[in-house]
């Protein structure tokens, strides 16, 4: 067993042996049919060029030499390494010589090429959304689009919580286009045009980044060449393979949602609406009190006109100054019921004061 950091993780040593998945070798490290030099191994162990590992008694032979196969898989087909599911993609390629396992997923319903690999390095890499690698789709849609319907699928389209990023797009005909992707959200290409009004009625991937699916038929597969491995080799140099990729995508969603015109009405926007239905609320109101306003003042310039000069308006202010409520003709009345009889507020030119009493 080495002591430092330059061997690798002893279910990643398992896996690559094409015995079982990490998760698998995991649950035989724990039930202690692994054995590292001699002993029972533990789990997060490290194995070197020199140690020498068995599971259930049985050596393991080195590395297999890498496998990468390029399939067409037909519609139908799903996309696991669960044998104990029907039409899985294990038993639908029957490769002999070793396990292997998809890169990636094509949904059920849809068709095309697709890759499967022994090597788990190579996935990751291929398929973090940060790397940008092409995927290219052929789209049948169940009825013909104008150009709006491209250029917003072109821009990203709200789905999952999120918007997919920028693609490129083009017509075919009526109602096909050919789309490429670098994401690979769950059946992205279905939700986006479901969300647009229309729904996929054929799906086909023909290519990823330089392997094209041309010369496979429905079912076919064949290994990739030395000369296309050394292309995805040269274009995966910069690629991760670690979530990091991932997260360039996820950060700059929010910045294209919030620059992008809203299509859907916001709780920002009902906001606003009701901001300015306040507003104009508030404005009206105001107007009504300054009607109200100028109305009282000139019921009481008539009432002072009436009155005797003087007297009237001195008994009114009189009552203002002692906290008499201003509303109009009960302040005049009140002004002028109030005032001393010795003033002539009863006297008989007064045809208020007459009313009143």
């Amino acid at each position: 067993m080495t002591t430092d950091s330059s061997g690798i993780r002893l279910n990643k040593f398992i896996s690559e042996t094409g015995l079982c998945s990490r998760r698998e070798a995991d649950r035989l490290i724990e039930d202690g049919l692994v054995q590292l030099n001699g002993r029972v191994a533990g789990m997060g162990e490290r194995v070197g060029p020199d140690d020498q590992v068995t599971v259930r008694g049985k050596p393991l032979r080195a590395k297999p030499k890498a496998v990468y196969l390029a399939y067409n898989k037909p519609v139908g087909i799903t996309c696991t390494t669960d044998q104990a599911v029907p039409g899985n993609i294990v038993d639908a390629v029957k490769y002999r010589r070793g396990r292997i396992f998809p890169i990636g997923r094509l949904d059920k319903p849809s068709e095309g090429l697709i890759l499967l690999t022994n090597d788990g390095d190579i996935v990751n890499k291929i398929l973090r959304a940060g790397n940008a690698h092409d995927k290219e789709y052929v789209v049948t849609v169940d009825k013909a689009f104008d150009d709006e319907f491209l250029r917003r699928m072109a821009a990203g389209v709200p789905i999952l919580d999120t918007v997919t990023q920028p693609c490129r797009i083009r017509r075919l005909s009526a109602n096909s286009f050919n789309i490429i992707l670098t994401q690979g959200l769950n059946r992205q290409i279905r939700r986006m045009t479901e969300y647009l009004g229309y729904e996929v009625t054929r799906l086909i991937r023909v290519r990823i980044m330089n392997i094209r699916l041309e010369g496979l038929q429905s079912g076919q597969w064949r290994e990739l060449s030395p000369k296309e491995m050394a292309i995805i080799e040269d274009m995966l140099a910069g690629s991760s393979k670690t979530q990091e990729a991932s997260l360039v995508s996820v950060k700059a969603a929010p910045e294209r949602q919030a620059t992008s015109k809203p299509r859907r009405p916001t709780e920002n926007n009902r906001s606003r609406k009701n901001d300015r239905s306040k507003e104009s609320g508030r404005s009206k109101e105001s107007s009504r009190s300054k009607e109200i306003g100028r109305s009282k003042d000139s019921s009481r310039s008539q009432d002072n006109r009436t009155g005797r000069p003087g007297k009237s308006t001195s008994g009114e202010r009189g009552t203002r100054g002692q906290g008499t409520p201003a509303s109009g003709r009960q302040r005049t009345g009140s002004a002028a019921s109030g005032a001393p009889r010795k003033s002539g507020a009863g006297r008989p030119g007064s045809g208020k004061n007459r009313r009143e009493r």
